[in-house]
């Protein structure tokens, strides 16, 4: 048991050495570019690299579930049986989060975005994504490359604030729906509580005043909700680029605990971002006095 806990420190050692020694050498550029790459242009519209696995992604959803929907039996079996598994799987789970009324008015979006968040996520672990493209030869005769054919989708930053601008939105017209515009300023502003007097008066000035922070979370929600998918999905693909180029003649072996790792990370990273949504419309759309304040 001692030898064992002298063993983690060493191991550690040995890895934080490999790991600075990776870094200093590339420190001018990172290994995975943050700019996606613009593959062509059609007149000032660029189509980029994570664009395409966009469209590529979205396609094969669409496709897979008109296969799937395409002869509905009453006993489902293969694609159809999957795809009702996801589907009312995915329903009941956010109906026990955000009920049944409030699940049927906002599932389109929630089991849309989860679904496309997650095989977005799987797609930019396939095998070529990000190693096959246009590039040059080093001295060594080692083949670099420069701009990848593909990128995934989610560690491009304006699809991820894309997506997060557009629940904004849709949070925006769902609160409304839901209190009013005048209920809505009222959840923001309003004192909450029953109290009489100069202690009244105090609270309406406290409770205006926090109604101004909860402004400033409520505009920073896409901010955070954009960088965190990003950041976790960038983060995830720099790993594997440092794996697959740290020990050369072990490229092939040293990346594959990280690809599981990584496939674990694209379920929690798509429900993290679904939760925190669903969440959020909860907390507006909800009636009574137990409503309480929503944090990023």
């Amino acid at each position: 048991m001692r030898n064992r806990c002298f063993l983690i420190p060493i191991l550690t050692l040995a890895c934080g050495v490999a790991f600075t020694t990776s870094t200093m050498a590339a420190e001018t550029e990172p290994a995975v570019p943050l700019k996606p790459a613009e593959l062509v242009h059609i007149g000032k519209f660029a189509i980029t690299n994570s664009m395409l696995v966009t469209w590529i992604v979205a396609a094969g959803i669409i496709l897979f579930a008109q296969v799937a929907t395409r002869r509905i039996k009453p006993i489902p079996s293969g694609v159809q049986n999957f795809w009702e598994w996801l589907v009312e799987g995915l329903y009941n789970f956010l109906e026990g989060i955000i009920g049944r009324e409030l699940g049927r008015k906002t599932f389109w979006f929630f089991a849309t975005i989860f679904i496309f968040i997650l095989f977005m996520n799987w797609f930019g672990l396939i095998p070529g994504v990000g190693t096959i493209g246009w590039g040059h030869y080093d001295p060594s005769g080692m083949f670099h490359v420069d701009r990848p054919l593909l990128r995934g989708g989610n560690a491009d930053l304006n699809m991820t604030t894309a997506m997060a601008a557009i629940f904004f939105l849709l949070w925006l017209v769902w609160a409304i729906q839901a209190q009013g515009v005048g209920g809505f300023l009222k959840h923001l502003f309003a004192p909450k509580g029953e109290t009489t007097g100069i202690l009244k008066i105090l609270m309406i000035v406290i409770f205006f005043m926090v109604g101004w922070l909860e402004v400033v979370s409520i505009l920073f929600r896409p901010v955070s909700l954009s960088f965190r998918l990003f950041g976790n999905i960038y983060a995830g693909e720099s790993t594997l680029e440092t794996m697959s180029t740290m020990v050369p003649w072990l490229s092939w072996l040293l990346p594959i605990p990280f690809y599981f790792l990584e496939i674990l990370v694209g379920i929690v990273q798509a429900l993290v971002f679904t939760l925190l949504t669903a969440v959020f419309t909860l907390l507006i759309a909800q009636h009574g006095p137990g409503a309480e304040h929503s944090h990023t």
